[in-house]
């Protein structure tokens, strides 16, 4: 199927894309790496009068290094990510996560402005970016806006972002010392999007312990979210396999999702699962460090 008619925008910086967007709010979609969107255009779900294509915009382009964090713009492709030397060694939650999204076109080709914008109940980066506490970064003729990576996704498909908005960037904090980082899923075989994904994050204290711990999780409801019971049950532990099979309840307090794919029974259960597999690998990585 073909999409319908719309006309093509192509501006050379953000101020130039804000500017349009800011005219025509309701009437244009934002055209990144288009994995998403144009399959959506060829479905006619969409059908907007406005496509506006960011991808030629080098400010959106740069991983950088600030003050204890990484800024990344929205336009980095997830492969870069994947191979990056910065983020493996700063951030390497974010280079395993990239890792395992889609397939190798997908990766050559999607960005992670553009998957955490199109707000993918099953996207990778989101359970990521959540584990993370990253900040968003939007703009839109009116001035810059920050969002916490908590306050960003709202439903299916839906985000905290204005119509008029471009994500620019995400900020992430570098991982600390003995701190280890996992993302772990149960990949859907034809799209490779996640059934359940989980990022942990967990933090030893100098005798061993569970000083700090964070779980997100993907997949599983309608918007990717932190299992902070989780979290609260494995701090102050020694991070035993027992302590972590007693704490990955992960699906308390959610709707799991029931679709082709999984029931919300059977996705409760992966949730479950998934969560002790990823905490024993961040705990194990931490342990070694």
């Amino acid at each position: 199927m073909f999409p319908e008619n719309f006309e093509y925008v192509c501006p050379a910086t953000v101020a130039e894309a804000a500017k349009f967007l800011d005219q025509h709010p309701e009437d244009a979609k934002i055209l990144a790496g288009g994995q998403s969107l144009i399959p959506i255009l060829k479905l006619r779900l969409a059908a907007p009068r406005f496509v506006v294509d960011i991808g030629r915009i080098q400010d959106l382009k740069s991983i950088r290094e600030d003050d204890g964090n990484l800024d990344i713009g929205s336009l980095v492709r997830h492969a870069e990510i994947e191979r990056s030397a910065v983020v493996a060694r700063h951030c390497p939650l974010l280079a395993e996560t990239a890792a395992e999204i889609g397939d190798v076109q997908v990766r050559n080709r999607g960005t992670i402005g553009g998957s955490l914008a199109h707000a993918d109940p099953a996207g990778d980066f989101s359970a990521a970016i959540l584990a993370l506490g990253a900040v968003l970064v939007a703009e839109s003729a009116k001035g810059r806006r920050e969002i916490a990576a908590e306050g960003f996704f709202l439903d299916i498909m839906s985000s905290a972002l204005y119509p008029n908005e471009i994500l620019t960037s995400i900020r992430v904090p570098k991982t600390g010392p003995r701190t280890g980082t996992a993302y772990v899923k149960m990949h859907q075989q034809a799209s490779g999007f996640a059934i359940v994904g989980v990022a942990s994050i967990v933090t030893l204290d100098m005798q061993g312990r569970v000083a700090d711990a964070r779980v997100a999780i993907t997949g599983v409801d309608s918007a990717p979210y932190r299992a902070k019971q989780v979290e609260n049950r494995l701090r102050g532990t020694a991070a035993s396999s027992q302590d972590i099979a007693e704490a990955s309840r992960a699906s308390e307090g959610v709707v799991p999702l029931s679709d082709i794919h999984a029931s919300a029974e059977y996705r409760a259960e992966l949730a479950a699962v998934f969560t002790r597999r990823s905490l024993e690998k961040a705990a194990q990585r931490a342990s070694r460090k």
